[in-house]
């Protein structure tokens, strides 16, 4: 339960909030319900606590009464590290977020940093920077100077690009993704940034790439400008997202996706020449292969000739 692992901070309250979830997996999920609205009458504030009211509303089918618990868990923590107010979007199917909160990311990536490989690479078959590498090959973009892996959790993106590049850099939201990451020993510089919202500085890198990060920023507008200001002039960025339908798409995983369109479009607006977008499987999830965009693009001004194999995938 989220209040066991986020106490309200009064003991009685959370010994209410124990006892309704001794009903919950009891299957009495309205004595649940009733026994943690009394608990919250005791701890107003008690975010963790309205957040789990909504999982009990949703459990039992009353979306309206889920969201506005959700609500209340995003004004008692306006950091909203759970993700209240991406599970309240997707209960009122009209998602507002255009973004996942960063506190609540990082939160995520904190706790799944140990096992992340294991599970990510080892039971759901994900291969997002085998895709991004031979995607890069196909553009004919063998080598970099400078090379920058944005949102590079454990480092698995800068394995494959350690041999590729000369200088190779690192962020991340998490501090135990960045621990892991550097157990590597494969990054000249990590840092812990939030991606999300990153100002220009005067570094310029001829190669950025994102392996898997865009699904968690929803509307793309901010980081890709910021990519076409830091990279040099024959620079270029690779990017693996989920392939949606919608030009922006929150979904039930409280992951996004992006349609082909809007991304394409997005990076025209921005001045990027698209290499190649192409689509592909980025990994499986509950059974099912995740539809994936795999995108290599060329700094604002740059013109390539096209080389490869990959010429029937490339939109110019």
């Amino acid at each position: 339960m989220a209040g066991t692992a986020f106490p309200s901070g009064d003991p009685h309250a959370d010994r209410r909030a124990s006892y309704a979830e001794g009903l919950a997996d009891a299957g009495d999920i309205p004595a649940a319900i009733e026994v943690l609205c009394g608990a919250l009458e005791l701890a107003p504030g008690w975010a963790a606590g309205w957040f789990r009211l909504g999982e009990l509303h949703e459990t039992a089918g009353d979306t309206d009464a889920a969201a506005r618990a959700w609500d209340r868990a995003v004004a008692a923590d306006p950091a909203d590290v759970l993700g209240a107010g991406l599970k309240r979007d997707l209960a009122r199917k009209v998602p507002v977020a255009e973004a996942m909160p960063p506190a609540f990311v990082e939160l995520l990536f904190d706790q799944y940093a140990a096992g992340f490989e294991r599970a990510l690479v080892g039971k759901l078959g994900y291969r997002g920077p085998q895709i991004l590498t031979a995607d890069l090959d196909r553009a004919g973009l063998h080598r970099a100077a400078r090379a920058l892996d944005l949102g590079c959790g454990t480092g698995l993106m800068g394995q494959a690009l350690r041999p590729r590049c000369d200088w190779l850099g690192g962020y991340d939201i998490s501090d135990r993704m960045l621990a892991e990451a550097r157990r590597k020993g494969v990054y000249d510089l990590l840092e812990k940034r939030d991606i999300s919202g990153l100002a220009l500085s005067p570094a310029r890198y001829d190669l950025i790439v994102a392996a898997d990060v865009f699904i968690y920023l929803g509307a793309l507008e901010r980081i890709i400008a910021w990519c076409a200001g830091s990279l040099e002039p024959s620079g270029a960025l690779a990017f693996t997202l989920e392939l949606g339908s919608q030009p922006v798409e929150l979904r039930e995983s409280r992951r996004f996706a992006h349609s082909r369109d809007y991304v394409s479009g997005l990076l025209a607006d921005a001045g990027f020449t698209a290499l190649s977008l192409t689509e592909c499987v980025l990994r499986a999830d509950r059974g099912a292969e995740v539809a994936g965009l795999s995108v290599v693009a060329g700094a604002p001004g740059t013109r390539r000739d096209r080389q490869g194999d990959g010429a029937a995938e490339v939109c110019a």
